[in-house]
């Protein structure tokens, strides 16, 4: 097979498997016990911000200083975006009352969004970097898949949770989670039609992704953990953080000391 077809099976085949570990890792859990794992899906949702794609921003860019103000100012375009579906919500709604349960329906919903959209971007760079490797060698864009899957499980596991908070379905859910993983495939394509092109993209793509996942766990997920402040509910929340946390690091550190990328 040629590097372009290899890498886009590649990138279907982890944008699949991916989705469907996460999905299966829920499937048989208990509605209660899947909104306790949005503690978890902050934990995922940092850790890849901060220890996976933020580091790989800065590296692609080679300015620090210009990648911070990208991560900002995408914090603050997500903040825009969210008060822009506020607006449009608050508008078209009828006025008067038994609105309430619908609207918090739609304030849940907006944080499903947003970290669709960040998940996609990151997807598309993954994309990119898989295609690439394959046009070098394809042993080593077999391992640069195997390498991207690997630390895309424990993230889309926390995506998968965040929609499933947000009131989706689990069908719907697993679908929106496979329409993101096509940008993965998106990514390869575009790689072999105009590299160079996409490749000075590559560190704006992943600044969005970070500011996009650090906005959605601060923002719209956290403040729901501060309604729940018994001890013991905290004390849970904070494992389940931490094991978010280190889901991410833990991939990324077998990762990088076995030598697959």
């Amino acid at each position: 097979m040629t590097p372009f077809a290899l890498s886009l099976l590649a990138s279907l085949a982890g944008g699949l498997v991916s989705v469907g570990a996460a999905a299966l890792c829920t499937a048989a859990l208990s509605p209660q016990f899947l909104s306790r794992l949005i503690s978890y899906a902050v934990g995922a949702l940092l850790g890849a911000a901060f220890l996976e794609i933020l580091p790989h921003a800065l590296e692609a860019s080679g300015d620090a200083e210009w990648t911070s103000a990208l991560v900002l100012g995408g914090v603050l375009l997500f903040f825009l975006l969210e008060k822009l579906v506020l607006w449009r919500h608050n508008h078209v709604l009828p006025v008067g009352g038994g609105h309430a349960h619908g609207h918090e329906a739609d304030g849940h919903g907006r944080s499903g969004l947003l970290v669709m959209i960040g998940d996609s971007f990151h997807n598309f760079v993954d994309g990119l970097l898989i295609a690439t490797a394959f046009m070098e060698s394809t042993s080593l864009g077999l391992i640069t898949a195997a390498a991207i899957i690997a630390h895309e499980i424990p993230q889309e596991l926390g995506d998968f949770v965040v929609l499933l908070h947000a009131g989706y379905s689990r069908a719907r859910a697993l679908a929106f989670n496979l329409l993101s993983s096509l940008a993965m495939a998106a990514g390869a394509l575009l790689a072999h039609v105009a590299l160079p092109l996409v490749t000075g993209a590559v560190p704006v793509l992943l600044g969005l992704a970070c500011s996009s996942m650090i906005y959605v766990a601060v923002a719209d997920l956290i403040p729901g953990l501060h309604r729940r402040t018994r001890l013991r509910e905290t004390v849970e929340q904070i494992l389940l953080i931490a094991a978010g946390v280190l889901s991410i690091g833990g991939v990324h550190h077998v990762i990088e000391h076995s030598g697959l990328v």
